[in-house]
């Protein structure tokens, strides 16, 4: 306000009160950096309610004894916003940024609260996609209030600050520090409260969906890049492969089931020297081939099961080379076999899409091997002799465990099994000691012994049966943290994943005919038991297990290439 210098001194008393309500308005200067850090504390605390409700419920509920859990989760994903903010802490495009965030967040919180939402890539193009008038009926004056308060008030508080940013010189070094530090001390709250944060992140994994704005963030990335990629073309895989020279002759019909298992690590399988005696069926179960030393090529299913079948190697294998080009069970087939595969999990990830399939993992009322929320693995095996019996060709059967997935482990084998214990019985983790964590996962591998005991079982009386040559593979897709270095479950990056995640366990049994068919030394085999594999040789082992010629095969990773007789001499 302006003041006429001709004013009296008793006019310009008059006007005190109002020339003191400038200095009120102005607010401080403020550095760029403690409006980053506040941004981001602003946008965890009142954009996602959704969010924390999810959260407090995935974590036993809100009590006062969570309260440090609660303070240490919101520090953490202060300061991982607080990084991402960081990288747009400039003149000129930090503000910009922000109310843009600002706005996307108001949104995004107004439709998760109001209609309980959650936002992925698909609702991502439910709403890009709508038209003018389906959108004209979401608007009302809850969402004019919302957006005001939560969208406009923000931006502009932030239009008028004052901003204080360093020289280019010092934000060279500034802001590569503060994205460290900050990263650095939310990867410590996570090893604090890894086990609680673990279980709770992966039986609420709608929570990424309920985040804002990394939310929209991340839809958004998944809408474009799907609207932007071309259509995934198939590239033929071993379209040259036929049965090689050992099959000639042969007037018996082959079956090998090959069984991927689900979080077994091998250090709880007592074939590999674990204290507890997780495997009293397969350890008295005659030659059979136990590999101790294998490791795995991802530490989650959706890596591992893709990369195995893929015939790529760990080291060159990606989602998108394995989409765009058939795997080992299209290789079978063109080889003129059989597949069908059976699944008791989530899926094959896309392995099996052009081969049979049969989803065992719906429960079915009277089903011995159900109840009410899942089934257990020994489902897959009925009416597997008659399937055997029927075929008119060689035949491979998959079979997709539930195996011993996580955190609920007692879930995962019937009552009968529960042979190790106290055991936990509850997805809350943090909620249980760490030996009844153990001991309900050792009990998965008791029962995962038992199903695999089972399936040789029903080879061998196929193979007297029915006049067919069988064998028997299995091998996890990867392992499991149960509280080694305050780390739980599986997924973690393979560049710093531990031990557990990575060792599985790698199984092979043989009938005598089989053996005979394609020339494979029992003894030969047996002396390799303790050499180090990994994934990257499943796919040519099985190749070479079963004779078939293709361009595609590598003798050099193939398990069984050294052991068969033609290559010995």
């Amino acid at each position: 306000m302006n003041v006429h210098p001709n004013l009296t001194l008793s006019h310009r008393s008059r006007l005190s009160p109002f020339l003191r309500i400038k200095p009120l308005l102005r607010l401080p200067r403020v550095h760029v950096q403690q409006l980053s850090l506040a941004a981001a504390a602003f946008l965890v605390l009142v954009y996602n309610f959704s969010f924390w409700r999810t959260f407090f419920a995935a974590t036993g509920g809100a009590q006062l004894a969570n309260v440090p859990l609660y303070i240490a989760a919101f520090i953490l994903l202060a300061l991982t916003f607080n990084a991402f903010l960081t990288l747009f802490s400039f003149r000129y495009v930090i503000k910009p940024v922000l109310i843009v965030l600002f706005f996307v967040s108001a949104f995004s919180s107004y439709f998760m609260n109001r209609y309980g939402i959650a936002i992925d890539a698909s609702m991502m193009q439910n709403v890009i996609e709508t038209d003018v008038r389906e959108a004209t009926e979401l608007l009302n004056w809850n969402m004019v209030l919302t957006v005001t308060l939560l969208g406009v008030l923000p931006s502009l508080l932030v239009c008028r600050l004052k901003l204080e940013f360093p020289t280019w010189r010092r934000a060279l070094l500034l802001n590569p520090a503060v994205i460290v530090v900050s990263l650095l001390v939310a990867g410590m709250l996570v090893m604090v409260f890894f086990k609680t944060l673990a279980p709770a992140v992966r039986e609420y994994r709608q929570m990424r969906f309920l985040l804002t704005p990394t939310n929209v963030i991340q839809a958004g990335n998944s809408y474009v890049k799907h609207k932007l990629a071309r259509a995934t073309v198939i590239a033929p895989l071993g379209s040259d492969a036929m049965k090689g020279t050992l099959w000639a002759g042969q007037k018996r019909r082959t079956v090998t089931i090959l069984v991927v298992g689900e979080t077994a690590r091998a250090m709880n399988f007592s074939l590999n020297g674990y204290q507890r005696d997780t495997n009293p069926r397969l350890s008295r179960e005659a030659g059979l081939l136990n590999f101790s030393q294998v490791q795995s090529c991802g530490t989650a299913t959706a890596i591992s099961v893709p990369c195995v079948f893929s015939g790529f190697d760990r080291v060159d294998y990606s989602e998108e080379k394995a989409k765009a080009q058939e795997g080992l069970l299209d290789v079978l087939s063109h080889a003129g076999l059989q597949v069908l595969w059976r699944d008791n999990n989530s899926g094959c990830k896309g392995v099996c899409d052009r081969v049979a399939y049969e989803d065992m993992s719906q429960p079915k009322a009277g089903d011995p091997f159900c109840n009410d929320e899942e089934c257990y693995d020994e489902r897959m095996l009925q009416g597997l002799p008659e399937i055997i019996r029927n075929a008119k060709r060689d035949l491979v059967i998959v079979l997709h465990q539930k195996g011993s997935h996580g955190p609920a482990y007692w879930k995962r084998y019937p009552a009968a099994f529960q042979r190790f214990g106290p055991v936990c019985t509850s997805n809350e983790l943090e909620k249980c000691s760490r030996e009844s964590i153990v001991a309900a996962y050792d009990n998965t591998i008791a029962y995962t012994d038992y199903f695999l005991s089972k399936t040789i079982d029903l080879l061998r009386a196929a193979g007297a049966a029915d006049n067919v040559d069988t064998a028997f593979m299995y091998f996890s897709d990867h392992g499991e943290s149960l509280g080694e270095k305050n780390m739980y479950l599986h997924g973690a990056p393979y560049f710093i994943s531990p031990e557990e995640q990575r060792h599985v366990p790698f199984m092979l049994w043989l009938d005598e005919g089989y053996r005979d068919r394609f020339s494979l030394d029992q003894r030969c085999l047996e002396a390799r038991r303790g050499q180090e594999f990994s994934h990257d040789n499943v796919f040519h082992s099985f190749l070479g297990m079963l004779n078939i010629s293709t361009a595609v095969y590598n003798p050099q990773l193939d398990i069984f290439h050294a052991c068969t007789l033609a290559n010995q001499s």
